[in-house]
């Protein structure tokens, strides 16, 4: 085993990089060992996996099936509504796996230990991190990858021909999931132990899917709570979305008209550097009652 792998893994060996057998390795190298070892821990929990990758795709099937019967405007029943959840599933999608997962994933693994012994070695927090977020981008991007193919192929979804437009989904995609990552790893520290991380977590998820078009038309949702929703992130990760699946007319049906491109990369980017001030703060690797 390698220096590298020594670090990303634990192991107290890994001292050894300090003590006249080279130099610890940089930042880069150890995120990505680190990535790869979350990567081949995340695929080992299959029933994790099969939820990860199905959920969009289930919610895509009920949600388009229920309200396809129901009338919520011409302009959604024109264009199907399995198009118009879709943006909606992949942003609901990149924040189960970014921020959800992330939050629970490592309030367990300060509450089971892991976090502790990875603190005894010379791994840096910043490379933990840096693992967290390429796991969750390339979680992210197969989940995502799925969820089009089954719109494409089961539901006749019609996908984006114009580059420009597949341009802003890229953008998008990667700050929403680095939004989320980052959010993810500051809000880990709330839950008091690993038990209660879920209870904690899952209904401010559930809220907010609620609340930010992702069940629902956005526009079709009571003006407060829309003007609440433009508050987190989600909402604008799914507009965003919207404004790459949908036709141009449809962003007559947003709140302002347009599908604010710039706001959304604002609020993103705004919400990125909270959490990443949030997250500096707050990180432990102890449990709270562990000293």
């Amino acid at each position: 085993m390698s220096t590298t792998d020594r670090v990303a893994t634990g192991s107290t060996t890994a001292t050894a990089a300090t003590t006249g057998r080279g130099r610890l390795p940089g930042l880069a190298p150890l995120a990505l060992v680190r990535a790869g070892l979350e990567l081949r821990q995340f695929w080992r929990e299959r029933d994790a996996v099969i939820f990860v990758f199905a959920y969009p795709i289930v919610m895509l099937a009920i949600f388009s099936s229920v309200f396809g019967a129901e009338d919520q405007g011409t302009d959604v029943a024109q264009i199907g509504f399995a198009q118009y959840f879709l943006p909606g599933m992949v942003a609901t999608g990149i924040v189960l796996t970014s921020f959800q997962s992330l939050a629970v994933s490592i309030a367990m693994e300060r509450d089971d230990g892991t976090l502790r012994r990875l603190r005894a070695t010379p791994l840096p927090a910043a490379a933990y991190v840096g693992g967290k977020v390429l796991l969750t981008l390339a979680t992210s991007v197969a989940q995502t990858a799925l969820l089009l193919a089954v719109a494409a192929l089961a539901f006749d979804v019609p996908l984006p021909t114009d580059p420009g437009r597949w341009a802003t989904f890229a953008w998008v995609f990667v700050l929403g999931s680095a939004t989320g990552t980052i959010c993810g790893v500051g809000f880990s520290s709330l839950p008091r132990s690993g038990r209660s991380a879920s209870a904690v977590v899952t209904p401010v998820v559930l809220v907010l899917q609620f609340i930010s078009g992702v069940f629902f038309a956005f526009f079709a949702l009571p003006g407060w709570m829309q003007t609440l929703a433009s508050v987190f992130p989600l909402k604008w990760i799914a507009q965003g979305m919207r404004s790459v699946f949908l036709p141009e007319d449809m962003a007559a049906l947003e709140t302002s008209g347009s599908w604010q491109h710039p706001a959304t990369a604002a609020v993103l980017v705004a919400w990125l550097i909270v959490g990443l001030v949030v997250g500096v703060r707050t990180f432990r690797w102890r449990r709270r009652d562990d000293g």
